[in-house]
């Protein structure tokens, strides 16, 4: 039987890890984060499953491999919090590249809703008796220009529910996939063009920041700006100016580029010393969700099916396509 150090584990993830239940696989179930400090807790384990917002720098890969650990299983697709150029040659590191494009896709197109008809205000407003409709004007999603950045299995799903809409749907990537029904164009046309923008693209040095004060200057007075990807993709501080200041139009945002620290868990009694998010929330054309975007029943089974699969792979020695290799 193998044995995994689960870490950083909320309910929902042991009930879903649980109820598939591999006889060859015992999941040591721990509350804490990975990091430098916590690692020596998968001491006799022989691998590690973590998530995307666990500190698998120098140090924590080090650590693991004094401990004896080769294998670090990803239970999300993304990996840029793990320092691959050290893990090379001292373990190795599977992910999950999809768990449902859906899931996600569906979250972009809620925020986007909320934020036009101002639903989120509405409900509040009703709960107090508050029947007006003053404020809560919205615009028809029909005709409007949607930019898609990234068009991976996420971003084509999230065009075709555009295309419902009745949306006229732009797309950039850096390699952009031709057999399929979208219209490419210059990330600069579409930044000029775009009602809203919507990232969908994996954080890597050409896209951390993509958006910021230069990019920003260039959209529609109004644009909203969606992010469900990666919270580097969006320079914080030029955000929050923008939509101080009425260029940016609203933000639907379900990850944050200092979110390492406060989603996932409860802060409600505790004072938050990040002053950026505070200015966000602060700012009544904003919906933060704390990356729940995957969380549904179907993503949430594909992601633990998929992990167990790549454990299995990786100690029954089988060739796996979920191998992160370094950039």
């Amino acid at each position: 039987m193998y044995k995994i150090a689960f870490y950083d584990t909320k309910p929902y993830d042991e009930h879903s890890f649980e109820d598939i239940n591999h006889p060859e696989i015992e999941f040591k179930f721990l509350e804490n984060k990975l990091n430098k400090h916590t690692a020596t807790l998968a001491k006799d384990c022989d691998g590690v499953c973590a998530f995307v917002n666990d500190d698998i720098g120098k140090e924590t890969i080090n650590e693991l491999y004094d401990n004896g650990i080769r294998l670090i299983a990803m239970r999300c697709s993304g990996y840029n919090n793990i320092d691959l150029k050290e893990a090379k040659n001292k373990i190795t590191v599977v992910r999950v590249p999809g768990y449902s494009p859906y899931a996600v896709a569906e979250h972009a197109m809620g925020l986007i809703l909320c934020l036009n008809r101002k639903i989120h205000k509405a409900y509040f407003r009703t709960r107090d008796y508050n029947f007006s409709l003053n404020g809560l004007t919205g615009f028809d999603l029909y005709g409007k220009t949607v930019g898609i950045i990234g068009t991976g299995k996420i971003g084509k799903v999230f065009a075709e529910i555009c295309k419902g809409f009745g949306m006229n749907v732009i797309a950039y990537d850096l390699f952009p996939d031709t057999s399929c029904d979208i219209n490419y164009v210059s990330r600069e046309q579409l930044f000029k063009e775009s009602d809203i923008i919507s990232l969908h693209c994996p954080l890597t040095a050409e896209t951390k920041h993509i958006i910021n004060s230069e990019t920003i200057r260039i959209m529609k007075s109004g644009v909203f700006i969606i992010n469900t990807s990666r919270g580097g993709l969006v320079e914080s501080e030029s955000l929050y100016n923008a939509l101080r200041d009425g260029r940016v139009g609203a933000a639907g945002l379900d990850v944050y580029e200092e979110e390492s620290d406060l989603f996932f868990e409860d802060h409600s009694d505790t004072i938050i010393r990040d002053d950026i998010i505070k200015l966000f929330l602060s700012l009544p054309n904003v919906l933060i969700s704390s990356h729940q975007a995957f969380l549904t029943k179907e993503a949430l089974h594909n992601i633990a099916m998929c992990t167990i699969q790549n454990i299995l792979d990786y100690f029954e020695g089988k060739e796996s396509k979920n191998v992160v290799l370094e950039e």
